[in-house]
């Protein structure tokens, strides 16, 4: 123990007692402090480290009582002999010989599919660190009420409702969270459905692969909208060939794109990704028309449900299905936090059936811990008063950020939707700018923008920015939109 180094770092997260354990922890297990080696007193120790001696006495204990150390009486505490022989390495054993060799061996030839070479949405990790993070899909810290989620999760934990989350459920979803869908969620959408027509997934994007796994085959002729969501994008192609692309106006996706060959189309019409755009009634009752008329499916994916905040929310095209053509997908990920990986479908119960089926063969079921904890944010009415939060400060940020755009970014075209948590601008040819070097360039101001290249499919895509407002402070949005305002006008 006198040759072991521990360094606790007082900055952390973490608390000072869980470093020390599991510092101690590592050093046991991986043979830095051998079978009855003695360890410093606890005194010795606080001593040592710095820290208060109450300290060392808790992980002590609490290390003992795990088996990870003994004690002798009067003669302090020793590293126990028995956890060594099951988690230490055997360095003595000899290492097994190698059999065949990897030369010659093509991985590349062997893939089938290859996901790792399609364009993605990249973002900063440390985008925290940003003085202006303009950033789409992330949490204000500040906003998520973590009393109320932690009350949840350790009702959650309760043991009255232990059986209920930690069993292998198969493929079933926790009741309550299904219930809590079904009289909460949907209907504020104008949506009715049974039970048997929802599943529970991780997140709206397991859903779309399911969706694209049982019903697009090499050939399934698919339309999406361009500009529009790349994972979706990348989803599809990945499954066929036929991928048609609708342009987007400002009633979202043109239904004159839509060929008469189509079997799918996978739209966004309460915020058209990424253009923010809302369909109108009458276009969403054209779309299903055309629908029933050719003989093709609908995937909405709803994917910012509860961000409508200006005007009357324009009801689901779900709402609307009376021939059982939508699909709907829905999402807590923008609403709560994208960490959650929780979301859901609502279909006919035939698909249902099938995506339960799949998703089984897949991951069996979203964790269960998760879904009651969610249920219970839900019911106890925690929920309802977050997105009222949401609401007032998100209208408050759109509002900040569309008065600074006109003020800094003049020569820009700005969409500005029905709520949402971001804003779309295009720039004309005269104003034409290489993004990535833009964004390159605002980072080292502090300040982060997404390019819009990404989400076009198809060439000569015109120059465009997308800024989220959902993490960046309201106070931030001003100077961060003057120093973008500044970059733009030099690189133009």
């Amino acid at each position: 123990m006198q040759e072991l180094l521990i360094d606790l770092d007082r900055t952390a997260n973490k608390s000072l007692q869980s470093q020390l354990r599991e510092v101690l922890v590592s050093a046991i297990l991986q043979g830095h402090l051998g079978p009855g080696e003695k360890l410093p007193s606890t005194r010795r120790l606080s001593t040592q480290l710095g820290i208060s001696r109450n300290t060392s006495v808790l992980v002590y204990q609490g290390l003992t009582e795990d088996g990870y150390l003994r004690t002798n009486q009067r003669s302090g505490y020793f590293v126990n002999e028995a956890i060594c022989e099951i988690g230490m390495p055997n360095h003595s054993a000899q290492p097994l010989a190698p059999v065949g060799s990897v030369e010659g061996l093509n991985w590349g030839d062997r893939i089938k599919r290859k996901p790792g070479a399609q364009a993605n949405i990249r973002k900063p990790r440390d985008w925290q660190k940003l003085k202006y993070p303009f950033i789409y899909g992330q949490p204000d810290r500040a906003l998520f009420p973590i009393t109320d989620w932690r009350d949840c999760v350790y009702k959650a934990m309760g043991k009255q409702w232990l059986d209920d989350w930690s069993q292998d459920t198969l493929d079933n979803d926790d009741p309550l969270l299904i219930e809590q869908i079904r009289n909460r969620i949907l209907p504020r959408r104008g949506i009715l459905a049974s039970e048997d027509e929802i599943l529970v997934t991780l997140g709206s994007q397991q859903a779309l692969y399911m969706v694209a796994s049982l019903l697009v085959g090499e050939r399934t002729a698919v339309v999406l909208e361009d500009p529009g969501y790349p994972d979706a994008r990348n989803i599809f192609s990945l499954r066929t060939e036929t991928v048609h692309y609708a342009g987007v106006d400002a009633g979202g996706l043109k239904l004159d794109d839509v060929p008469a060959e189509t079997e799918l189309v996978y739209t966004t019409p309460s915020h058209q990704l990424p253009t923010t755009v809302t369909m109108p009634i009458e276009r969403r009752k054209a779309l299903l028309a055309q629908a029933e008329a050719d003989d093709f499916v609908v995937v909405e994916d709803d994917y910012e449900l509860e961000t409508n905040f200006t005007g009357k929310p324009v009801p689901a095209l779900k709402s609307l299905d009376g021939g059982g053509r939508v699909i709907y997908l829905g999402s807590f990920s923008k609403t709560l936090f994208p960490g959650l990986r929780l979301g859901f479908v609502v279909a006919s119960r035939e698909l249902i059936a099938e995506m339960r089926a799949l998703r089984r063969l897949m991951v069996r079921h979203p964790p269960n811990n998760n879904q009651r904890s969610t249920a219970f944010f839900l019911s106890l009415g925690y929920y309802d008063v977050f997105v009222r939060r949401l609401h007032r400060t998100y209208e408050q940020r759109w509002q900040v950020m569309g008065e600074g755009l006109a003020r800094h970014v003049p020569h820009a075209k700005v969409t500005r939707g029905m709520g949402g948590s971001s804003y779309w601008m295009q720039f004309d040819d005269a104003d034409r700018f290489d993004g990535p070097t833009l964004v390159q360039r605002a980072q080292r101001e502090s300040v982060y923008v997404e390019p819009g290249d990404i989400y076009f499919a198809r060439p000569h895509a015109p120059s465009c920015l997308r800024l989220g407002f959902s993490s960046i402070p309201t106070a931030s949005i001003e100077p961060g939109l003057a120093i973008l305002g500044q970059l733009l006008a030099k690189t133009g």
